[in-house]
């Protein structure tokens, strides 16, 4: 399939910038062409398994033309984040050595991992149109809009950008590798995005160095996803004038799942919407939530093609969460990240949005770790906004404000919280470092 012949842009029409020199869909065409041509002569001596092409890229121009030729030369793309280690890259290549992925798979993403052993998700073109349209349908997205690249093309959500704009005809800023510095420099140019996809850390990061100055006029959207959003976060970026819009998803549905669009969270809402057209999510017996629809992926691939859904369709999220009146969603944890201690149940997710609370505390990862005589103790890891944290001082203050059951009993005061490769706080390591 050529992605590009699906553009509804004609040819002579701007369809992508490297943030300093915008490239017409006729140009992008030409150069897929070329890069294609080069992936077919090599087709016949690539890995063990020729149809899928593994390549590192980031959301920059040259990697929107890798991944486009990808699809272009006949191959099922498989996109790997230059920030992943090299035993992780290893690991993700020797996935697909044996076996043949679904048919009708296009592209293969790994999820992150943050819990166990990453999984290749196959995706097909049927999800990414799904996507766009249930997409553009929530979040009124228009042939006008511009949406920058800000993630990386082996996450979820940087992937269904692309295809996205590309299906919906949006022009594309690629300026690369997420730079605060640069972010705030596009987002300053009176031609800049209207629109723009963020991790938490990257929001936090935009919210400091822009400072006290008005949001940017043609902003219309910030799409804050990929981890849970602290609702300090949240607050702080609201009540500055940004129009964030809050969103679920999982790289198994093709990236959203439900989206608060930026009215919704701006009057007040802090949940993540109703599902986007064509999904349906329920709520299992036991509080996780499940999903379905034509984004669901068609399975995951290792060694051997697995199942992501029940006989019925259903794709267990791993997630908590409640539905509310009208449809609308909420997240409440993960159901890996419960502890339960003294046979107490404890959800690290509201102990750590407790624990924001304290001044001196500019992130924290709550765990669970295993002892002979409680089960589990409660740790957490803390990101202090000064090197000398009192915790003395903070954990008097922790004894008055929380229960004794979900009080951490263990406690790490580093730089920086780990991150895996997407953003996203790796529990694994910070449950290692106890």
């Amino acid at each position: 399939m050529t992605l590009l012949s699906r553009s509804p842009l004609s040819p002579e029409a701007l369809l992508i910038s490297s943030g300093s020199e915008w490239f017409s869909l006729a140009e992008i065409t030409d150069r897929v062409e070329t890069r294609a041509r080069v992936l077919r002569e090599v087709r016949e001596s690539s890995s063990a398994n020729g149809l899928v092409h593994t390549f590192e890229v980031e959301p920059d121009v040259e990697g929107v033309v890798e991944l486009l030729a990808t699809w272009r030369a006949g191959f099922i793309a498989a996109p790997l984040n230059p920030r992943l280690s090299e035993a992780a890259r290893d690991e993700a290549r020797k996935s697909l050595a044996i076996g043949n992925p679904p048919e009708g798979t296009c592209s293969i993403l790994w999820t992150s991992g943050t819990s166990g052993r990453p999984r290749g998700v196959a995706l097909s073109w049927e999800n990414f149109e799904a996507n766009a349209q249930g997409s553009a349908a929530r979040l009124s997205l228009c042939r006008e809009d511009v949406w920058m690249a800000s993630l990386s093309l082996a996450h979820i959500g940087g992937l269904a950008l692309i295809t996205r704009s590309i299906l919906l005809g949006n022009r594309l800023l690629a300026p690369g590798k997420f730079n605060v510095s640069d972010t705030v420099t596009l987002l300053e140019d009176e031609e800049g995005p209207t629109h723009m996809s963020l991790v938490p850390t990257q929001l936090h990061r935009l919210l400091d160095e822009w400072g006290t100055r008005s949001t940017p006029q043609r902003l219309k959207c910030v799409l804050v996803g990929g981890a849970h959003a602290p609702l300090g976060l949240v607050n702080r970026a609201v009540d500055s004038g940004w129009p964030i819009a809050l969103t679920y998803g999982a790289t198994e549905m093709s990236s959203q799942i439900a989206t608060a669009g930026p009215e919704e969270v701006r009057a007040g809402r802090r949940d993540v919407g109703c599902p986007l057209q064509g999904v349906e999510v329920r709520v299992s017996h036991d509080g996780e939530l499940m999903t379905r629809g034509a984004t669901r992926a068609l399975g995951y691939v290792g060694n051997e093609v697995e199942k992501l859904a029940d006989g019925e369709g259903w794709y267990r999220t791993g997630d908590m969460g409640v539905i509310e009146e009208g449809g609308r969603l909420s997240i409440t944890g993960r159901r890996i990240d419960r502890i339960v201690t003294g046979g107490v149940t404890i959800d690290a997710i509201e102990v750590e949005e407790r624990l924001r609370l304290h001044p001196a505390v500019t992130d924290i990862c709550v765990v669970g770790v295993p002892d002979e005589v409680w089960g589990e103790r409660v740790a957490a890891w803390i990101e202090p906004v000064v090197s000398n944290l009192d915790l003395d001082e903070f954990e008097s203050w922790v004894a008055n404000e929380m229960s004794a059951a979900s009080r951490p009993r263990m406690w790490k005061v580093g730089d920086v919280l780990p991150r895996n490769a997407n953003g996203k706080v790796d529990r694994a390591r910070v449950r290692s470092a106890f």
